[in-house]
């Protein structure tokens, strides 16, 4: 018996053991076709060998050195590096061990901005129904996946909720894009002017949602309205890029392609590609001046912030993708594998809503392709697909509770960056043997 406190105590995992570019080998030999880069974390695949040799040159050097005492070179040119090619207004880089600890650090920064500028009545998070930004409590309370949140809901802390930027599912008849856009954009009004306008700390949203929805992205002109409703009331955007991030969507940032910035982003997952824990929150220089000019210290901190290998790893893994040009690749790769999605699957009587930007995409699945029906949830859909998957050597990212927590399914996509052509097709082919032989099983 394992002592290992898995995530599931009721499964068997194979034992990985090698990364072989984008699959990764079990004990036994087979191989895993990694098409959604584990949680659209692995962007170079598993077996960079520059990234490798980066981390080994910097442990022989100095592994670690406490923030609190030191700043180092990784992290410093890491930040350079970062703020350089972030959108307008962003200056400084807050380093942490990952994507929720990004997020409570954006909440922290947040409200401590409000106190040191003499507003400390802005308490209130407002965010969006069928969003995830973590696990942590705070990240948990912000995000609307209602299953994550079902029993931990007395330990969190009180969070609005808007409606998401659905559109295959909310748009209403004869509503254009642009209309429901500026629809949604009015409910987050209503919501700041019934919470008090001066009460309102920031609204949190990813700029195309990851796990909860399936690369769901956002109407033209949705975040541009969004940005100007938050200046108008003085509300802080933050920007949740953590899985979306980092070129996953074919730029750097995804706040780019919706013509916006924010005052903090959080980063994480493609920052690291895995090979090394690393996540960040951007923050704004209005921000970091009110700190700074006020009481001069960020009340918040983790023992490994900053890590000087895990800033040294991420320093490699972001000049090997801009110096191979790898996020034209992206937008390469991501139309060719749309295309094949749809080829194969857009006639297909059970796959709803094929969407995603990018090497970010994502399959909707439904009981009946003109009501939209959900399967039934009791099918447990989605575990029934990866396993399928793992069975034809490809790891994607099924997941349940599309509509509200509860009811339906989609498939979550985010391979490396690294694919050849013919990994396309294999993931095409593979995905559509699983969704087959599941649905066959039902």
């Amino acid at each position: 018996m394992s002592h290992v406190l898995h995530r599931n105590l009721n499964q068997e995992y194979p034992t990985a053991v090698k990364g072989d570019g984008p699959y990764i080998v079990d004990r036994e030999g087979r191989r895993y076709l990694d098409a959604s880069g584990g949680a659209a974390v692995s962007c170079l695949g598993h077996s960079d060998e520059a990234v490798a040799q980066a981390i080994k040159d910097q442990v022989s050097q100095l592994a670690y050195a406490h923030t609190s005492f030191f700043t180092s070179d990784p992290m410093e040119q890491l930040a350079d590096f970062l703020i350089e090619r972030a959108p307008a207004g962003l200056d400084s880089v807050y380093f942490v061990s990952g994507g929720s600890e990004a997020v409570e650090a954006a909440l922290k920064l947040a409200r401590q901005y409000f106190v040191e500028i003499g507003q400390p009545q802005r308490k209130h998070l407002i965010a969006r129904r069928q969003s995830y930004h973590g696990n942590t409590l705070g990240a948990l309370a912000t995000g609307g996946n209602a299953w994550r949140r079902q029993q931990f809901e007395p330990l969190l802390i009180n969070v609005s909720h808007v409606s998401p930027c659905y559109a295959y599912r909310d748009q209403q008849p004869d509503e254009t894009p642009e209309a429901m856009g500026i629809r949604l954009a009015a409910e987050l009004e209503e919501e700041i002017l019934r919470l008090g306008a001066d009460n309102v700390m920031a609204f949190v949203a990813e700029p195309v949602v990851g796990a909860t929805l399936g690369a769901v992205t956002a109407v033209p002109g949705y975040f541009r309205r969004i940005r100007e409703v938050c200046d108008r009331y003085g509300v802080l955007l933050i920007l949740d890029e953590v899985m979306c991030g980092m070129g996953r969507t074919g730029s750097l940032f995804a706040a780019e392609q919706e013509g916006v910035t924010a005052d903090l982003i959080t980063i994480a997952k493609g920052l690291g590609a895995g090979y090394q824990p690393i996540g960040a929150t951007l923050v704004s220089q209005r921000i970091r001046d009110a700190i700074a000019n006020g009481s001069g210290f960020l009340q918040h901190g983790h023992t490994y912030i900053g890590h000087a290998t895990a800033c040294a790893a991420a320093l490699a893994v972001q000049q090997s993708i801009e110096s191979r040009d790898l996020l034209t690749r992206v937008n390469v790769l991501g139309e060719g594998l749309k295309a094949r999605l749809n080829e194969r699957f857009a006639h297909h009587p059970h796959v709803g809503d094929i969407r995603g930007r990018g090497l970010f995409q994502g399959l909707e699945l439904v009981a009946d392709r003109d009501s939209k029906k959900p399967f039934d949830a009791s099918l447990k859909l989605h575990a029934r697909l990866k396993k399928a998957a793992m069975a034809e050597g490809l790891m994607c990212y099924p997941m349940g509770g599309t509509l509200d927590g509860r009811q339906g399914d989609h498939i979550l996509l985010a391979p490396p960056f690294i694919l050849q052509e013919s990994h396309l097709d294999e993931i095409t082919a593979k995905l559509g043997r699983a969704i087959d032989t599941t649905l066959a099983s039902l």
